[in-house]
């Protein structure tokens, strides 16, 4: 008889909890937002191995569903250089030392849409690829919109706002310009968290 897929050996649950020793860390590149780092593991098995990794420089990140009393979902529409191409996402930043995640939420909501929320809840820390990217994005909800525009001065060139129905979510998912794997998994929490 076999063990079904989802069972995993008593003994390989112990060993995948313990987690690799680091023995060496080597940077092996710096730049105003990441560093790229070369770590040597020593895996509870005995294996070793060279994993390269990038940690982003600041902090935390903050993204956030904004959702009207209409039920739209406040979206932005910016150039990514990555992609060389402009995406529609959810707006985004970095959380600045002197805030706590909900705040940073409501002023980059401010700063990229021209709205700020009344009321602003905690969804889920999301990773990007932690198999080689450190850092955090706060999923923020908010909801009791008002307008409120703040300038952040950073950006080359300001936002195109985007107020996108949720009944229409299916078209918005097939869009070719919605495609950062936050704002699809945030915008897909954010509607199971509404409906809740």
């Amino acid at each position: 008889m076999h063990k079904p897929v989802f069972e995993i050996d008593f003994l390989m649950v112990i060993l995948m909890n313990q987690k690799p020793k680091i023995n060496n860390i080597i940077q092996l590149g710096h730049s105003r937002l990441f560093t790229i780092e070369q770590l040597s593991l020593e895996f509870s098995n005995g294996q070793t191995a060279e994993f390269e990794r990038i940690k982003a420089n600041a902090g935390r990140a903050v993204m956030v569903a904004a959702i009207t009393s209409n039920r739209e979902i406040v979206l932005v529409r910016e150039y990514a250089a990555g992609t060389e191409s402009y995406e529609l996402q959810l707006p985004k930043g970095i959380v600045e030392t002197d805030e706590d995640s909900l705040e940073a939420a409501n002023r980059e909501l401010a700063e990229e849409t021209g709205y700020a929320a009344r009321s602003l809840k905690l969804i889920k820390t999301i990773k990007v690829s932690p198999g080689y990217f450190k850092h955090d994005t706060d999923l923020v909800l908010a909801t009791d919109l008002y307008e409120h525009r703040l300038d952040s001065g950073d950006e080359p060139e300001p936002p195109q706002v985007v107020r996108y129905p949720l009944t229409q979510v299916d078209d918005l998912l097939n869009r070719d310009d919605f495609s950062e794997a936050r704002s699809i998994a945030g915008l897909l929490m954010v509607i199971k968290a509404l409906n809740e």
